[in-house]
């Protein structure tokens, strides 16, 4: 019994030994591959974050060099409005064209610019970098001053992040619609156009909805009544053959060729004259100049301008008020 013993003891040993030698070289392989796998896919998670903080970063600096005021506000001191250095954003890249903000979703809110080709800002971003964020931008084939009756804007659907036009399909609920029915559009001349959503829903990319080729009143009016029967819901607003629309376009994520496609009409143009103003800019007056022209060069800004008509180089002094009410245009220093 006690030789039993003896070997029993002997043998739990050895096989204490044997577990103190370490792992197996099978477990070993095992884990060492877990290893790799892990690694490789912590590098490629990275390898896709990068893009999008990176971008993110960007759009956030161009955001605090471009915007002089994001304050809105109400009562009887009316706060500073909001308002876009179109200078600093030309200066920064030439394709500027203009910028797009919502109330909400509060993220969209980018400069917008213009290529000759359609598919170079689509990994390109305003400052020019790689990145697969992208830029906003205007389709090539529309003019730069949204005169044309349907404008096409379009902007990625990011699957990480939320920038971009990620959010834009937040309407395709009714009730963000009638909580948010605007968005806006701010122009370097100076001007604020207010956009009133008409129209959301998911299409087809090559849906009759994407035609910029409309010629007459009666193709427009058509078009407009079939924008609106692809929206998820019904809207308030009018649409005619008088209407000037922007078109919001963007990706949905699941099918390749699907697109969720905003459209709003414009229900409002007004001038924000505040801060357009450099010496060596040329306004156009609603009225001309008795023997001269409309045309004034910008000499001096200021509580009083000081101005030079371009037909007889006579120069005024002018109230800032009175400028800013009687401008129609600005032509900026170029």
């Amino acid at each position: 019994m006690k030789q039993v013993e003896e070997v029993e003891m002997k043998e739990k040993k050895q096989q204490k030994r044997k577990k103190k030698k370490g792992w197996d070289p099978l477990s070993l392989t095992v884990l060492l591959i877990a290893l790799c796998v892990f690694v490789f896919s912590a590098y490629q998670l990275a390898m896709m974050m990068v893009p999008y903080y990176t971008g993110g970063e960007e759009y956030d600096e161009i955001k605090n060099l471009a915007i002089v005021s994001d304050k809105i506000g109400e009562g009887v001191q009316e706060a500073p409005k909001f308002q876009v250095d179109f200078d600093k954003l030309v200066q920064e890249n030439p394709d500027t064209v203009a910028w797009l903000r919502f109330d909400q979703p509060s993220i969209i809110s980018y400069p917008v610019v213009k290529s000759a080709d359609n598919n170079e800002y689509l990994t390109k971003t305003f400052s020019a970098n790689d990145n697969k964020l992208g830029a906003i931008f205007m389709d090539m084939r529309n003019q730069n001053d949204f005169s044309d009756r349907n404008t096409f804007i379009y902007g990625h659907n990011m699957k990480v992040g939320g920038e971009m036009f990620s959010q834009l399909n937040e309407y395709a609920s009714e009730d963000f619609y009638k909580a948010h029915p605007y968005f806006y559009i701010y122009t370097p001349d100076g001007k604020t156009r207010t956009y009133e959503v008409f129209s959301a829903g998911v299409v087809k990319d090559s849906a009759e909805v994407y035609n910029l080729n409309i010629t007459t009143d009666e193709e427009f009016e058509a078009y407009l009544a079939e924008c609106k029967s692809t929206s998820n819901y019904v809207t308030s607003p009018g649409v005619d053959r008088n209407s000037k629309i922007v078109s919001l376009s963007t990706c949905t994520n699941v099918n390749e060729d699907e697109r969720f496609l905003l459209q709003g009409v414009l229900i409002k143009e007004e001038w924000d004259m505040a801060g357009r103003f450099k010496v060596g800019d040329v306004i156009r007056m609603k009225k001309p100049h008795p023997g001269g022209s409309c045309e004034w060069e910008v000499l001096r800004v200021g509580a009083d301008f000081r101005l030079k008509c371009q037909g007889c180089g006579h120069q005024i002094m002018v109230a800032r008020r009175l400028v800013e009410k009687n401008t129609k245009e600005i032509k900026k220093k170029s």
